[in-house]
């Protein structure tokens, strides 16, 4: 079975297209800038058109969906109540769904007859306890309008877990794992026996750990006070906290861990500050996940820093289980939300 995996961002459409269940490459790509000045891509349709252009035999369509609310558990063959669902969703992820929205239409429009399924980011995530997602707010504000910790990037801390199993010879439903996804966008989460119990990422994506350009967790009345007090817009606010914040807010150069440690290792003293600052929150959120799952089987690590950063790794990972008497196993996996998505569309289908 082929299955073309699509990523749909508000002004890009990555694909990777495989034949199942062999999990075979057969080809990649991905169109940016749409609907910019100077594009000749007018909107997702469009783009899409060019791609299906190139790829024959479709069988059936995985889309990434940023966001599922409370709503979508597991991922689902898309139809017509489907859509209106993932629609209600757009207030919470209003630079995501909406474009995500327009890749299955688009899809739709062109593949009339093909399966298409959505996949959540968000899903993974709807296994936290209630202790872990509402907030410490009046009760009537999660009642009401569904604010409570959603946790993000859902795709690949299953898609890394399920790996970390593999290698540990374990059934995933018997496996306590801490699940790290380091690159411009940053999560920590807790899984125990295979579900996610905790996670770093809240209600949006800025809550968490200091990330690339966002701030992570501050105190809040910050933001008042930046409003009430000095007198910045609150979309000003919003702005400096998830893209002038972060390691670039903090190093004054760049959200890019190599200029960072190049300039560090030139004597530059806020990018040292800002290196000291990443490693010392992830390393506190992952001495809090060790006291909520208890015996944890391996500490994983993947995305870009992770990847490719080893003296983050180490930064992060010395001397941190000194105290423990059965150490957790360190591991680097590639993620690949992709083939998550390809597997998950696979099985999804068949059934």
């Amino acid at each position: 079975m082929n299955i073309l995996v699509i990523n749909c961002g508000s002004s890009s459409v990555k694909y990777k297209f495989y034949s199942m269940p062999r999990e075979e490459l057969i080809s990649k790509g991905a169109i940016d800038k749409i609907g910019e000045k100077g594009s000749f891509i007018r909107n997702h349709c469009q783009a899409l058109e060019r791609i299906l252009e190139e790829i024959k035999n479709v069988d059936a369509i995985g889309h990434r969906v940023v966001h599922g609310g409370e709503q979508f558990q597991e991922p689902v063959v898309i139809n017509s109540r489907v859509i209106r669902k993932i629609k209600t969703c757009c207030n919470l992820a209003p630079l995501h769904n909406p474009a995500n929205l327009d890749g299955i239409r688009a899809c739709g429009d062109i593949l009339k007859n093909i399966r298409q399924v959505a996949v959540f980011d968000t899903a993974f995530h709807q296994s936290l306890p209630e202790k872990a997602f509402i907030y410490a707010l009046p009760y009537s504000f999660y009642r009401r309008d569904k604010i409570r910790k959603y946790g993000f990037h859902g795709t690949s801390h299953y898609y890394v877990a399920w790996e970390a199993a593999k290698k540990l010879k374990k059934n995933i439903s018997r496996v306590n794992l801490i699940t790290c996804h380091l690159g411009n966008g940053c999560s920590i989460t807790a899984i125990k026996n295979g579900k996610s119990v905790d996670t770093s990422m809240g209600f949006t994506p800025l809550e968490g750990v200091m990330m690339g350009t966002r701030s992570g967790d501050i105190d809040p009345a910050v933001i008042t006070y930046l409003i009430e007090k000095k007198r910045i817009p609150p979309p000003d606010v919003d702005r400096l906290l998830n893209r002038e914040s972060g390691l670039k807010g903090i190093s004054g150069i760049s959200n890019d861990m190599r200029k960072i440690l190049q300039s560090a290792d030139k004597g530059n003293q806020r990018c040292k500050l800002a290196i000291e600052m990443f490693v010392y929150r992830i390393r506190k959120y992952i001495s809090a996940y060790l006291g909520v799952l208890g015996k944890t089987d391996a500490l994983v690590f993947t995305a870009g820093i992770s990847e490719n950063q080893p003296r983050i790794v180490k930064g992060i990972t010395d001397d941190l289980f000194d105290n423990l008497k059965i150490k957790p196993k360190i591991m680097v996996i590639s993620t690949d939300e992709e083939l998550m998505i390809a597997r998950q569309t696979y099985r999804i289908v068949i059934e």
